[in-house]
């Protein structure tokens, strides 16, 4: 049985790519109040079903698949620029290709502009009315406004005119910016790219016997399951260790783990991973905000996500990726790894900065643990108990040392050096990750 908030949602998410949408609109057709048609619009916000745009209002939008996360549709583009719609409000929905920076002759301009391209450029109206005309968007830079021509134009031709108060370069850094920062998110993996959607997950009500617990074990071989209530709403967990012992006329409700750990769509999968190890769980019920269940994932989808992760090429370099780039493995007696302090490293003295350093120590200290073997590991703990300023093209070696390790922690020591002169000391305890 789903609610009136899973209701409304999956009337957003029917509706045509274009259509406006309102809290009104939703309240009226799907007999809801106000508040909860708000509230669920919201949220089919931050699952990127529909953008709200000031002046403009709600729009049903093209969710974008991972491959193509980098595109950016004309909606984004007027929050990231905090432009105005002057014309063409029916095509925001669109998708654009690339952008052209129009900072040539008109002829040269036309050159580089074809269907799906937004053209940035300030106050050139012949070259606004031919854009739209080559079936390009305009984006007009310094707060400039548009002829009455090309609003007519672009509202026959459902192609956004938008304006913002911005220079041209300062657009092209903020539109660039934006596609870069959706290109590391497409490299994030999240529990909606993993997890066991609802129509295949195995459940039991709060309401079944211990019986069916073991019926559905002895079918499934798995060994724990979420409990839900007749609402699809989350209540607990049951596992092997929850019945042992049980009569098996017993109440699920009563042996099973109430208020059990759960995550969403939006948990990145290493967040997951840390929870998994820290809580010593194997299995994670998936839900939305209302506690209603979505899925599963357990801990082994969890690990092969993360092998996985590690294998594909990246495009959008995260601090963590540029500080992996920069290390260099030194073959010699005893492990040792060198690295450059580039200025992206550094704080604003012109040192290497102190997150930069523990992420490179975590860096280092991963390698050697794969390195013997021990797979995925998560830093638990972290005491850097000595660091000098090392500056700017430095090059600073890191030599680790284990100091204790069991098959589920690792005490590592860390020592670092410029030339011959130490500038850190450091301590970690690296938990394991099993399957």
């Amino acid at each position: 049985m789903t609610t009136k908030h899973e209701q409304i949602l999956q009337y957003i998410e029917s509706l045509p790519v274009g259509d406006k949408i309102s809290v009104r609109r939703i309240a009226k057709e799907l007999q809801v109040s106000e508040g909860t048609a708000y509230r669920a619009i919201k949220e089919a916000e931050s699952q990127r079903y529909v953008s709200t745009i000031e002046r403009v209002g709600t729009i049903r939008i093209e969710k974008k698949k991972k491959e193509n996360i980098e595109r950016l549709t004309y909606a984004e583009v007027v929050k990231i620029v905090d432009g105005q719609v002057l014309g063409g409000k029916k095509g925001l929905h669109k998708t654009l290709t690339k952008f052209v920076i129009g900072a040539m002759q008109l002829e040269d301009m036309m050159r580089y502009t074809d269907a799906g391209s937004l053209l940035i450029v300030g106050n050139r109206t012949k070259a606004h009315f031919t854009a739209l005309k080559a079936g390009a968007a305009v984006l007009i830079t310094g707060g400039f406004d548009a002829s009455e021509s090309s609003k007519k134009l672009a509202d026959e031709l459902e192609l956004p005119i938008i304006s913002t108060s911005y220079d041209t370069f300062t657009v092209g850094t903020m539109i660039n910016r934006a596609i870069y920062d959706q290109l590391i998110k497409k490299e994030i993996l999240f529990i909606e790219d993993i997890f066991v959607p609802y129509k295949e997950t195995n459940f039991l009500y709060a309401s079944d016997d211990i019986n069916a617990y073991h019926v559905k074990n002895s079918k499934t071989k798995h060994g724990g399951f979420p409990v839900i209530d007749e609402n699809q709403k989350v209540v607990g967990i049951v596992t092997a260790r929850d019945v042992m012992g049980k009569e098996h006329s017993d109440s699920i409700e009563k042996a099973m783990t109430k208020n059990p750990i759960t995550v969403t769509m939006k948990t990145s999968v290493a967040t997951a991973s840390h929870r998994m190890i820290w809580e010593g769980i194997d299995l994670m019920p998936v839900t939305n905000d209302h506690a209603i269940l979505k899925g599963v994932v357990s801990r082994q989808d969890v690990l092969k996500a993360l092998q996985s992760t590690q294998r594909q090429p990246h495009h959008g370099e995260t601090i963590d990726d540029i500080v992996r780039n920069q290390m260099k493995v030194l073959q010699e007696d005893e492990l040792a790894v060198e690295f450059t302090v580039s200025p992206q490293m550094t704080n604003q003295f012109g040192a290497i900065s102190y997150g930069a350093f523990t992420t490179l120590l975590s860096e280092v200290g991963s390698y050697v643990l794969k390195s013997r073997k021990r797979g995925e590991s998560v830093v638990e703990n972290m005491t850097i108990y000595f660091i000098k300023p090392v500056q700017m093209d430095s090059v600073l070696t890191v030599r680790p040392r284990i100091l204790d390790m069991s098959r589920k922690f690792v005490k590592m020591e860390f020592d670092g050096y410029v030339g011959n002169v130490l500038v850190g000391k450091a301590m970690m305890l690296f938990q394991l990750l099993e399957r």
